[in-house]
């Protein structure tokens, strides 16, 4: 077996000590979903106090925070018409096509379904400030965020081989990108990785990944990475403690792009205690 990098069988209550990025451990899922919904609705509530803008990309993934936020802005009456959200990603069939909203995989449908319209009426956006990126319009997403003055947060998860939205390692026997270039990646259709369509399959298909779409359309890494804040969440338990150590020690590397967000200035990681805890291989 391989040498185990010493970083991932650090104790977890060490990892805010040896990270390169601040990091929160909470106690458990529910307090990461209740940790995720009240900073967007604290964000919304404090600029609408302001009368500014509030501009978001969020996920479809986690999603296990959506339901609490839906409760806390009908409950405490959180308005958002001057809400601006800018989803990361969504499925492709394999000619490239986003997939329709009605299928249960759609982000898009997911997002409709799921938090816009179970936002009451009265504080609800309108359908105009909900955007996702378009395959057949790759460059409508940024011209979008440039046109409200860029994003303030992007909320996000983080893949089972570090992708940020479907910002996978760029795999390929001719081409090499930089780290340079990765980070100022556009909008873009991308055929998913084969561990990506294993890893999804077996959490959201029972294991069938013929059901899966084999591509997807993603914001680049200079959308995401223009944000004035990032907020990555990582509550997958053991399958996601490689993710979580990669992303707050690895060193930098095309081949996990989470390292590439190192660097921004106010980027911070929030996990929990299953999570963060250190790698011990068994059977």
């Amino acid at each position: 077996m391989q040498n185990i990098p010493d970083f991932l069988t650090i104790p977890a209550a060490e990892l805010p000590k040896h990270s390169k990025v601040p990091v929160t451990i909470l106690p458990d899922q529910e307090a990461l979903f209740t940790h995720f919904a009240r900073s967007i609705a604290d964000e919304i509530k404090t600029n609408n106090q302001k009368e500014a803008p509030t501009r978001l990309i969020l996920p479809v993934g986690p999603v296990g925070g959506y339901p609490y936020l839906v409760r806390m802005t009908n409950e405490e009456h959180i308005s958002w018409k001057s809400v601006y959200c800018f989803n990361m990603d969504e499925y492709c069939d394999w000619q490239g096509r986003a997939i329709p909203m009605t299928p249960p995989l759609s982000f898009k449908g997911f997002m409709f379904r799921q938090v816009y319209e179970k936002i009451l009426p009265d504080l609800r956006p309108p359908e105009s400030h909900f955007h996702f990126p378009d395959p057949l319009n790759l460059d409508k997403i940024s011209e979008d965020i440039q046109q409200v003055g860029g994003v303030d947060t992007c909320y996000g998860g983080i893949g089972y081989h570090g992708h940020v939205a479907f910002n996978e390692p760029p795999i390929s026997r001719w081409i090499k990108i930089t780290p340079e270039e990765f980070r100022n990646s556009l909008t873009r259709v991308v055929t998913l990785a084969p561990d990506t369509i294993v890893m999804n399959s077996i959490r959201n298909t029972g294991g069938n990944p013929a059901i899966f779409p084999p591509k997807g359309v993603t914001l680049g890494l200079r959308d995401i990475l223009s944000a004035k804040r990032m907020r990555n969440y990582l509550a997958g338990g053991v399958w996601q403690r490689n993710a979580l150590r990669m992303t707050l020690m690895g060193d930098e590397s095309v081949e996990y792009p989470t390292t590439l967000l190192q660097t921004h200035p106010d980027h911070i990681v929030i996990t929990d205690e299953d999570t963060a805890q250190p790698i011990s291989p068994s059977v």
